[in-house]
């Protein structure tokens, strides 16, 4: 797990460890994140499932609810799959515009 800091968005980088060792990773270490966006890119891994992706809604809900962006980066599953309390993208770069259309939101109280 790689993490790197672009202004006020933390990237998580997902390289070896299980979906769940990465979740729980995040828990541990939130603290250091949590007034940051957190984009978890998950682009390196060859597979996902909706499980894995589901292991990440606690903390997901628990970030969004403190009026922060939490992005997932992965194009190896359905975004019609997606529950729609988890921003699931196909690429970094639409991780980015994510977090700047709900940053203006939130700038105008939206």
């Amino acid at each position: 797990m790689i993490f790197s800091k672009d202004g006020t968005t933390t990237i998580i980088t997902q390289e070896r460890a299980t979906i769940a060792e990465l979740v729980r990773k995040i828990q541990e270490t939130y603290s250091k994140v949590k007034y940051d966006n957190i984009i978890v890119n998950l682009s390196s891994l060859g597979k996902v499932s909706l499980e894995q992706i589901i292991e990440f809604l606690q903390v997901s809900n628990e970030h969004r609810g403190s009026k922060r962006s939490f992005v997932i980066v992965t194009n190896k599953i359905s975004i019609d799959d997606i529950p729609d309390e988890l921003v699931v993208v196909p690429t970094l770069q639409e991780a980015y515009d994510i977090i700047e259309m709900e940053e203006m939101e939130r700038d105008l109280g939206l």
